[in-house]
């Protein structure tokens, strides 16, 4: 099962990135206007306090969990939930803390 979630992780990577590349080719390189982007109407923005929620939830989830455990490598999760997104962070942190079993 670990190596499923690692498989999520990579494609929570790449698949969104995609996207976003594909936006900033045809828009510039502008993060305020991605930014305006995500809140161009109520379902965007929606979406986008949905995963922010989501982020911050599995953000303090990271840091108990490590905190107990005392596997420092797990809080490379959080970077990657808040650099590329919650469709990574997630599932790397789920392979993270299955590694050892």
């Amino acid at each position: 099962m670990k190596y499923v979630f690692l498989a999520l992780a990579v494609w929570g990577a790449i698949h969104p990135m995609a996207w976003f590349v594909a936006w900033f080719n045809a828009n510039g390189y502008s993060l305020m206007g991605m930014v305006e982007a995500w809140h161009a109407n109520a379902a965007t923005s929606g979406l986008v306090w949905d995963l922010t929620i989501a982020a911050v939830a599995l953000t303090l989830w990271v840091i108990w969990e490590t905190a107990k455990a005392r596997d420092w490598l797990r809080l490379i999760a959080i970077p990657a939930t808040f650099c590329i997104g919650v469709s990574c962070g997630l599932p790397l942190y789920l392979f993270l803390r299955m590694r050892r079993g």
